[in-house]
């Protein structure tokens, strides 16, 4: 194998020859495959596109001694033929030079091998926008004639990751991911719209749909009114929601909770799972069969730390409800974290899904109104106070008022400080669930269905200059 060849052998004949390598007491192995084809467009027009490969693998070994097991993990791209026993022997030695691992279990047993281990990777290529690169030059067209500028990209991979152990463990999964961002900007750059999606495969997404949508939002934007800071009801839309709850949900480990040092805890001891969080019927769950938001089916991954173990990997996952009918049901834990607090095991998934509100869309939400701001997308999202969960951002490209059920213009923008626990508690109506793209963390988490939330109180703590 060259180091211009990586995949001169199938990534499985590479996780099979690792682990024949591997002198350790454990080892797991595990061979990403990714391709990835994009799209980019600046003023009406297609600027550059492009198709990548790529392969990363990773192992594990695992070492037994009087104290513990100890664990080392080593990461490389593009392993050649003559580096793959160099990277075995590096984790090995890894494991022999570390502590024994906290975190450590016996290695996974017992799942059914997947059925197309052995199967050549996924790939995808400038194919998956056969359809897509047409319509949106046909959206170019329109924008231009309407005097509009469209500005974005479109992306879409896959991995394909195929997971061996010692124990006998040869799981394979396949993970397409798509995004599609676009901005539409008035010829004077002083106004500007966004719209994201998420998508499997590019067949669901309609850039005609979206740039009309960004056309209503640019004719709004035409009336500029300035608000001073304050608390105002605000309708959050769906990928607003699931920037939030995505922080929520990285930030409801277990462990942290049990020992006292999250919004999760509570006080003098123990975790508020049980506790209502919101008297909305709401149910915050992830689901690896999600139709449309589907993710892995065991877990898969390359580092231990916080509530995910490398020694869990090939752990089977379930559909997993954190919060119930508004109720605390879960928080995440690992084999190891479950057996220090007594929370029952429950790995992240790579999904989030809130339902339960009413079937409004968020237009009708709109109608029903009186005054109030609508938010496009929040962004630059920190951490302010982990105990309370208090984050802080900014609203980005359109906050809008709507005065009697109507959007009267546009108007500044804001930094805003809240607590996704606090607005669940605080939200008086919930829409329609819906696919979306969490703008803020689209590059790390995308498998999202969110409705959107009205907050009577939403804290709007100061005015920024930013679009």
């Amino acid at each position: 194998m060259s180091p211009q060849s990586p995949k001169a052998h199938k990534p499985h004949e590479i996780v099979e020859r690792a682990l024949a390598l591997s002198r350790a007491d454990g080892c797991v192995v595990i061979a990403d495959e990714q391709s990835t084809a994009n799209l980019r467009w600046a003023g009406n027009a297609l600027t550059t596109n492009g198709v990548t490969r790529g392969r990363t693998l990773t192992v594990v070994a695992t070492v037994d001694g009087r104290e513990g097991t100890a664990s080392g993990v080593v990461s490389r791209s593009a392993v050649t033929e003559d580096e793959l026993e160099p990277l075995v022997r590096a984790a090995e030695a890894a494991a022999r030079g570390a502590e024994p691992a906290e975190d450590a279990r016996p290695l996974v047993t017992g799942v059914p091998e997947s059925p197309d281990f052995t199967d050549a990777p996924a790939e995808t290529s400038s194919a998956v926008f056969a359809d897509f690169a047409p319509a949106l030059g046909e959206a170019f067209a329109r924008a231009r004639a309407g005097g509009r500028e469209l500005y974005g990209f479109a992306n879409h991979e896959l991995v394909s990751s195929y997971l061996g152990t010692s124990t006998g463990l040869r799981l394979r999964h396949d993970q397409p991911n798509g995004t599609l961002e676009l901005n539409a900007k008035s010829p004077d750059r002083t106004r500007s719209a966004w719209a994201g999606r998420s998508t499997r495969d590019f067949k669901d997404v309609d850039p005609a749909a979206l740039d009309a949508e960004l056309a209503v939002r640019l004719g709004w934007a035409q009336r500029r009114i300035e608000l001073p800071a304050g608390r105002y009801e605000t309708l959050l839309p769906p990928t607003a929601v699931a920037d939030l709850l995505i922080y929520q949900m990285w930030s409801a480990s277990g462990r942290d909770a049990v020992e006292g040092r999250t919004v999760f805890s509570k006080p003098g001891g123990g975790t508020r799972v049980g506790e209502k969080l919101t008297d909305l019927p709401l149910t915050l769950r992830s689901d690896p069969n999600e139709p449309g938001l589907e993710s892995a089916p065991f877990v898969l991954v390359h580092s231990s730390g916080g509530d995910q173990s490398v020694f869990d990997n090939g752990l089977p996952l379930s559909a997993t409800e954190w919060v119930r009918q508004g109720e605390l049901n879960s928080l995440l834990t690992s084999r190891h974290s479950a057996d220090l607090t007594g929370l029952p095991v429950a790995p992240g998934i790579d999904n989030l899904i809130l339902d339960g509100g009413e079937d409004k869309s968020l237009e009708e939400m709109v109608a029903n109104t009186e005054r109030g701001l609508l938010l496009t997308c929040l962004w630059y999202i920190r951490e302010v106070d982990p105990a309370t969960l208090l984050l802080t951002g900014l609203t980005r490209d359109g906050v809008y008022l709507v005065e009697n059920g109507e959007v009267s213009g546009e108007v500044n923008n804001f930094r805003f400080n809240e607590s996704p626990v606090d607005l669940l508690g605080r939200a008086t109506e919930a829409g329609r669930t819906e696919k979306t793209l969490p703008r803020e963390w689209s590059d790390w988490f995308t498998r999202a269905a969110m409705p959107s939330l009205r907050i009577p109180d939403f804290n709007m703590s100061s005015v920024s200059q930013g679009v």
